[in-house]
């Protein structure tokens, strides 16, 4: 008998070429090549329908998602109301299917009582109010500020509506410990992503490299922490790669002839970086979720030096070399970059990403979530 999944995403996930979109394209291409045929529901705000998603579903939808500014003064949270479509309910109750829900920001309507009886489960990306904190914390627009200040109470509170799901399948081991404190059914199904094979080559590289969406706070702050802490006083060639870099990213870097700023690559150029670099630098100042560019690194690249917070609880510690202040990740930096990687690194890296963190692996513990 056929399996058949409504599954409900924040954004057009394709092309797939950023952290949250990452997650839910590989997860419906994973479902798919394991027999479950995907009824895909898009908000779309900015990206364009993509056929390639026919490919790999059963039927795609899309809904138009309300930003005007009159939603921010709403008591839910702005990323949850802005994904309201009476078209989606309508495509809901066509069937009994069960429901995947991506992120808090698809789940308004998981307490609706016409979906009472069905199996609905969520895919947490991070606890979004303390995502949306940390935002906060780090922005410096003093409006952008505000709001995600104020959006990350409205998401403490709405959070509680994860009681109406069955289950709830979370991204980290980390999110994974706290949501189990609050909710019932909480499993821990990593990342998927789009790396099928280890990648890593042998030798040198002749550069460091940081990258990430620029245009997010959380990046910005660590490649800012990169340029002015640990790359300053250190005369080796550092890139970062990434979209939208700040003017003060922008401002910093042209202060030093060895540290380079590549804007607005393609995803395979960006990859590229990641393969050809000798280190991946990938600090973070934010512990939620499990960062793609991780195991972007880890998969394709060399060595890679990391702080706690990027590898905490995610069972990947022991493939980075992690150091937790300035003045030992930088001789850290100045060590490796000498050092070539060599074959042990990479059987070591095989052994780990492949056993854990495998695209069909958790297909199998979201299947049987699903449909159990």
């Amino acid at each position: 008998m056929s399996k058949h999944l409504h599954l409900i995403a924040f954004d057009v996930p394709y092309p797939a070429n950023y952290g949250g979109v990452i997650d839910v394209f590989y997860k419906v291409k994973a479902l798919s090549e394991n027999g479950v045929k995907v009824h895909l529901h898009c908000f779309e705000y900015g990206r364009p329908a993509a056929k390639e998603l026919k490919a790999i579903c059963a039927s795609v939808h899309y809904y138009r998602r309300h930003t005007t500014r009159s939603y921010l003064f709403r008591r839910k949270p702005y990323i949850v109301v802005t994904r309201s479509s009476d078209a989606l309910m309508d495509n809901l109750l066509k069937n009994d299917y069960p429901i995947l829900y991506e992120g808090l920001h698809t789940c308004l309507t998981l307490d609706d009582e016409r979906l009472m009886h069905r199996l609905k489960v969520v895919r947490t990306h991070n606890i979004e109010h303390e995502y949306y904190q940390n935002l906060a914390t780090v922005e410096r627009n003093p409006f952008k500020r505000y709001y995600f200040g104020n959006e990350a109470g409205k998401l403490k509170r709405f959070e509680r509506i994860l009681c109406n799901a069955q289950a709830v399948a979370a991204i980290s081991q980390a999110d994974t410990d706290y949501l189990n404190q609050h909710y019932p059914n909480v499993h821990h199904i990593t990342a998927f992503h789009p790396n099928v094979e280890v990648q890593s080559q042998e030798g040198r590289g002749t550069y460091c490299l940081y990258h990430g969406n620029l245009d997010v706070g959380e990046n910005n702050e660590a490649a800012l922490y990169l340029v002015r802490k640990i790359f300053n006083h250190l005369k080796i060639p550092f890139i970062i790669a990434g979209s939208k870099p700040s003017q003060e990213l922008q401002s910093e870097v042209a202060r030093y002839a060895h540290i380079e700023l590549r804007a607005n690559g393609t995803t395979e150029e960006i990859h590229d970086l990641v393969r050809n670099a000798q280190i991946n630098v990938l600090p973070t100042f934010q512990a939620t979720g499990i960062k793609l560019k991780l195991l972007a690194a880890l998969f394709m690249g060399r060595h890679c030096v990391v702080n706690p917070p990027m590898v905490n609880k995610t069972g990947l510690e022991s493939l980075c070399i992690v150091e937790e202040n300035d003045r030992r990740f930088s001789s850290a930096v100045e060590r490796l970059f000498h050092q070539d990687y060599t074959s042990e690194a990479i059987e070591k890296r095989k052994k780990i990403l492949l056993a854990q963190f495998s695209n069909y692996a958790s297909a199998q513990k979201m299947i049987a979530l699903l449909f159990s």
